[in-house]
Order: structure tokens, then sequence, then C-alpha cells
């Protein structure tokens, strides 16, 4: 019987469950991002790497655009270009600026899609017609950025503190 009692659990199991946990969220990551893919790779093995796509898009030259975005709270969304033989091209992440400011007013809600994917939220657009969509993204001022769609056309764009940061009470459940 050790000194502190039959049922004192040693220290070193808590570090232990510790880095276990760490190794396993680790894990978990490995499949976040598309750095695995490779050029050339078939859209099933992309589709092993990564799983199923969120979204998918026709490009204009033939080929088709996967979409995985990690929202509603994540700040990355990744998309792998195929050709039209459905073999990887390349892969980037877009959620940041310069994709932002791409996207410009009278542009087809289609065309927004297939450049930076679906947005984290969705809402009425408040006392105007329409919609706000917004898009949480990876920036050091803590902002999401928010378009304002009629009917199948962006009208509108702006940067704005994210919710997130500002209330972060109504986020940590």
């Amino acid at each position: 019987m050790r000194a502190g009692g039959a049922d004192e659990t040693p220290r070193w199991r808590g570090g232990a469950a510790l880095v276990l946990a760490a190794a396993l969220a680790l894990s978990a990551c490995a499949g976040y991002s598309p750095s695995k893919v490779e050029p050339g790779m078939s859209a099933e093995q992309v589709q092993a790497i990564m799983g199923a796509p969120t979204g998918r898009y026709a490009n204009p030259d033939g080929g088709t655009r996967l979409e995985y975005a990690r929202g509603p709270m994540g700040l990355h969304t990744y998309m792998v270009d195929l050709d039209a033989s459905g073999r990887v091209t390349g892969w980037k992440q877009v959620m940041d600026e310069r994709e932002f400011n791409a996207i410009t007013p009278g542009m087809p809600v289609q065309e927004m899609l297939r450049r930076i994917g679906r947005p984290a939220y969705v809402r009425g657009g408040g006392w105007q017609p329409g919609q706000v969509w917004s898009y949480r993204y990876d920036s050091p001022f803590c902002l999401w950025w928010q378009i304002s769609v009629v009917g199948d056309t962006v009208k509108d764009a702006a940067y704005g503190p994210d919710p997130r940061c500002e209330h972060p009470e109504r986020f940590n459940s």
C-alpha cells in the first residue's frame, strides 16, 4: 500500500492522459489540410485523404473544384482543383483577404462560391432585401468578412469584428 492510500492515482497517469489527448488532437489535424494531396492524384485519392468534400464546383476549364470548408467556427477552407480527367492540378487555402478582395459587387453568387466556398453563417439582410453571408478567417484582428447577397448576385462586402471575439461567452460551451 502506498503512503497516500490505495485510491490515490499516480501523478504520471494524469500527465500521460494529457500527452495522449494532445497526440490524438494532433493526429486528427493530420487530415485537416491537403498537405498530402499531390498533383496527378485522382479525386478518389483526395477523398481518401480529406474525406468527402463540403462542396463541388465546375471550373471554367472543364475541371472541378472540391471544397473542404472547416466551418462554421473554422478559419480555413481548402479548394482542390481537378482537371477534366479528374486529376489534381493543385490546391489552396481561400479564407484570406486576397481572395475576399477579388469578390466584387455584381459577381454571380455561383462564381463567388466557386472561389471561396460556403459561408460560416447566413442571415436575413435586416432592413435591406437579401441575405448577409459571413466568412471566418485567420486574422490577427479577429475579423470576419461579410457580403450582401441579393438574388443570385453579390451586392456589397465589408470586414467587421467577429462576434466570437466580442462575445466569447456565447461561443464557449
